[in-house]
């Protein structure tokens, strides 16, 4: 066993690393996180100084076991998890389960930080070792214990007045609430309508077009013109005054610069990877990590492409600095560089703890060198990345826009203008996408012909054009990182996670490449905002982010800091947990009455989601419902669609002497004929499907029911059935595979009860059926070669329960009393092993 013990978060990390230090070090890796908080009530516990409860995730107990050994055996330990505040929080809990299990005594623990896995910066890093950094801890704590309170004691809230199972998280409320509130104005946008006039030149050296900027001696405006009468007269007077040609009065010209934009953080690369390659933020996240961890490259062996990609930072360092401009003066020549570096300031207050900006490891290695080794995700990334950094470096764009005056007479005039570059610069290599494209972007890449004051230039025709005026927007996974972080809401590593948050939850979904809110999410949103205002404010979340800053930075406690938010945090959580009526919490609203019946009809969230409903339950005995078809809200439903609604169950007329009908039920949309029911498919609509096709679906259906028995036994449960993923066997109890070289025909009873039993899973999900299942197992004789293999197993229990026995021996930190070297960051317990269902190392609100 090597002498020295390093832990980084990553396989692929340790992997890299380990070719760099050689043999008197061992490498590994602990796959994220090794304890979170409990996963029950209690885990923070606000009146003991909020002390933490944690457990060792299940999933990663071989991993811990294996650095706890490897930890033993060597006289050094590093720490080397990533550069963040959630690195510094899993090199703590690796410390403090390596104490707990007495494997550090007088050993030195080193934390050592590099933001990039190359051999220099390995080495940097192990000849600069630092204790671990206690402020950094106690804020992902605070964040953490934040997190889980609001979770734990908003989310029952949320399950008595709105639905079951739904969740409320610190920052992904707010996030949530900018969806709805862009969605609720796009339903409350009324279109204008307004008219563009155009005139088309016929310059004999090149054609061009002029837009109306005067009408009748006034300024021409967007709503200067808003229906089509005034089009056409308007256009009718242009046409007379100009007499077929317009006057050059003015010809002008403006050079400016445009500067590049600094190299990536964390939000922009996940912005411009969304505009410009289509990637998710959680996507860019994964490849981005791919590059940053190691990729083999030809003779150089493994090496990380990229800088560490969870950042604020919009700095280069030194060295970065100076072989980016060697790049630059041997690729694009030294009138592309600029005298000095460029410098950028962040836009954030509190720019995050990894302190350079996402770069390149060497801007020697090209896009261009480098392809051949990278899949085409990682290639397109890459490129993106060597491409912004080396930009960033470069001397800005000279652009030079020429804007020429023509009149049509002595009242009107058009506007013609048209942007050259003068100098590329960063141009060369590299320019940032827009969402959206304004006037000054269409003119740039046109070059006006020659024209002076005097000329007149022939005129084709001119025309007028309708619009409407269009609502904001739908937000793009690119416009609400963007605007998340402009709001200062969460930090870089939570953006990915805050997102598939929503999405998972099913409070929005994508609508093309856009957000559009669910009417549960909006049912959650405006509860919360409605009740819980303070909580989801923008300015509160993004102050509460700042104090957490202040925390890392070492200039508030942690404590103080739950305190001040617990307190009002509970008592309006208890108080709204009584008076809160549910139907004012689902956004129920009322559509009409019902011209049939008289009654009246509204919409409400249900356990299954949006219904409609006939009738009101304080005085009518009898109520009808009907569930909302897909892309309906109850937010923008109107009466005649929801009585639509209650058309089913259609009868579309018999067949075979028996009545044929569609429906809804509990499982989506069907056909029926007697007692034999058919899904409809995808492409189906049960409020418009025939009666041939319905009677196509019911047959194939009792077609495949005909064929499903291949063969089955008197006196016996067992039989071989055709299945979707093709032959198995089954007693209705277990489920079990056939061999692949059997013919399934041709199996015997005692085949089929044999492989049952070494192979049968449980046929069905509940509980009683595992039950049975397992008891029927139990008392099945099993071969005698099987014996051994209990054996075996039953070592392997009694080791793990060993195991479990030593981590249930609880550590409990003395914080807030001074504390231990490295250990300072809040009371802890450590108790039962548990999974954890969640990626290896995610950032994610709760």
């Amino acid at each position: 066993m090597a002498k020295n013990l390093l832990v980084v978060e990553s396989p692929a990390k340790a992997k890299t690393i380990n070719k760099y230090l050689g043999k008197d070090f061992t490498v590994l890796a602990s796959y994220g996180h090794v304890r979170d908080l409990v996963p029950k009530e209690g885990a923070v516990d606000p009146a003991d100084h909020f002390r933490m409860r944690y457990d060792l995730i299940e999933k990663n107990e071989k991993h811990v076991d294996a650095i706890a050994k490897a930890a033993k055996a060597a006289d050094n330990l590093y720490l080397a998890t990533d550069p963040d505040r959630e690195g510094e929080a899993i090199s703590w809990h690796i410390a403090e389960i390596l104490r707990e299990r007495n494997l550090i005594g007088d050993k030195p623990l080193h934390r050592v930080v590099f933001t990039e896995i190359t051999p220099r910066a390995i080495k940097e890093a192990m000849g600069h070792p630092r204790a671990i950094a206690a402020d950094l801890v106690d804020a992902q704590q605070a964040r953490r214990a934040l997190d889980y309170l609001v979770g734990f004691n908003l989310s029952p809230v949320l399950w008595r007045k709105v639905q079951r199972g739904l969740s409320a998280g610190r920052v992904q409320s707010p996030a949530l609430r900018m969806i709805v509130e862009r969605e609720e104005e796009i339903e409350a946008f009324v279109a204008r309508e307004y008219w563009t006039v155009e005139a088309e030149v016929a310059h004999p050296s090149q054609g061009f077009t002029a837009r109306l900027s005067k009408l009748d001696g006034k300024k021409f405006e967007q709503f200067t013109i808003t229906n089509g009468d005034d089009a056409d007269a308007a256009r009718s007077r242009l046409a007379a005054a100009a007499q077929g040609s317009l006057h050059v009065t003015d010809v002008g010209a403006k050079e400016r610069k445009r500067r590049p934009s600094p190299p990536f953080t964390t939000s922009t690369l996940q912005q411009e990877a969304a505009r410009k390659l289509g990637f998710t933020t959680r996507k860019t996240m994964q490849v981005a990590q791919k590059l940053y961890e190691g990729v083999a490259i030809g003779e150089e062996g493994t090496v990380g492409l990229i800088s560490y990609m969870r950042t604020d930072s919009v700095n280069l360092s030194a060295e970065a600095l100076s072989e980016i401009r060697d790049v630059i003066a041997r690729d694009y020549g030294t009138a592309s560089l600029p005298d000095k570096p460029n410098a950028y300031q962040t836009k954030s207050k509190n720019a995050q703890e990894a302190h350079e900006a996402v770069r390149p490891t060497s801007a020697l290695r090209t896009p261009a060198q480098v392809a051949r080794f990278l899949s085409e995700d990682e290639r397109k990334l890459y490129d993106l990345v060597w491409k912004r950094a080396v930009a960033s470096q470069m001397i800005p764009a000279t652009l030079n826009t020429v804007t020429v005056e023509l009149a049509a007479g002595s009242e009107h005039s058009f506007r013609a203008s048209g942007t050259t570059v003068v100098v590329s610069g960063f141009l060369a290599v590299y320019e940032e996408g827009k969402d959206s494209k304004s006037a000054e972007d269409e003119d740039e890449g046109r070059k006006l012909p020659p024209m002076k004051p005097g000329d007149r230039v022939p005129l084709d025709r001119i025309h007028a054009d309708q619009h409407f005026t269009q609502p904001p927007p739908r937000f793009t996974e690119a416009a609400l990182v963007k605007a998340l972080e402009e709001y200062g809401i969460g930090r870089p590593s939570t953006y990915a996670s805050i997102i598939q948050t929503l999405l998972f939850r099913k409070y929005a979904e994508m609508e093309g490449r856009s957000f559009r809110p669910t009417d549960v999410g909006r049912a959650v949103s405006n509860f919360l905002s409605s009740h819980f205002t303070r909580y989801v404010d923008y300015d509160f979340t993004a102050k509460l982010e700042d104090e957490l800053d202040a925390v890392a930075a070492g200039e508030e406690e942690w404590i103080p800091l739950m305190e001040k938010f617990w307190g009002p945090f509970k008592e309006l959580v208890d108080e709204k947990a009584e008076s809160v009526d549910r139907s004012e919490a689902t956004g129920a609203r009322e559509l009409g009455t019902d011209p049939k019946s008289g009654k009246p009809v509204s919409v409400r969230l249900g356990r299954y989601g949006p219904y409609a409903q006939i009738g009101d339950k304080d005085t009518d005995e009898k109520l009808e419902f009907a569930s909302l078809r897909p892309g309906q809200s109850m937010h923008t439903i109107t009466l005649e669609d929801a009585i639509e609604l209650f058309k089913l169950p259609r009868k579309l007329g018999q067949h075979d002497g028996e009545e044929v009908s569609v429906g809804i039920g509990r499982f989506g949309p069907f056909a029926k004929r007697g007692s034999t029911y058919a899904s409809l498919k995808k492409e189906d609509d049960p409020y418009t499907i025939d009666l041939a096709r319905a009677v196509f679906l019911i047959e194939e259906k009792e077609e495949i029911a005909r064929n499903r028995v291949i063969k089955e036994w008197a006196d016996s449960d067992v039989q071989v059935l055709n299945g979707r993923f093709g032959p198995y066997i089954s007693d209705g109890k277990l489920n079990g595979k056939i061999p692949k070289d059997r013919e399934p025909a041709s199996l015997t009873l005692e085949e089929v009860q044999l492989l049952l039993a070494e192979t049968g899973k449980p046929a069905r999900r509940g509980f009683g059926a595992k039950k049975a299942a397992a008891k029927k197992a139990v008392t099945k004789k099993a071969p005698a070669e099987k014996k051994p293999a209990k054996k075996a197993a039953a070592k392997k229990v009694a080791k793990k329960a060993a195991k479990k026995a030593v981590a249930k021996k609880a550590y409990v930190s003395p914080h807030p009393e001074p504390a231990k070297p490295l250990l300072t960051a809040g009371k802890v317990e450590v108790g039962k092993k548990r999974v954890i269902k969640k990626p290896a190392r995610e950032d994610a609100p709760f």
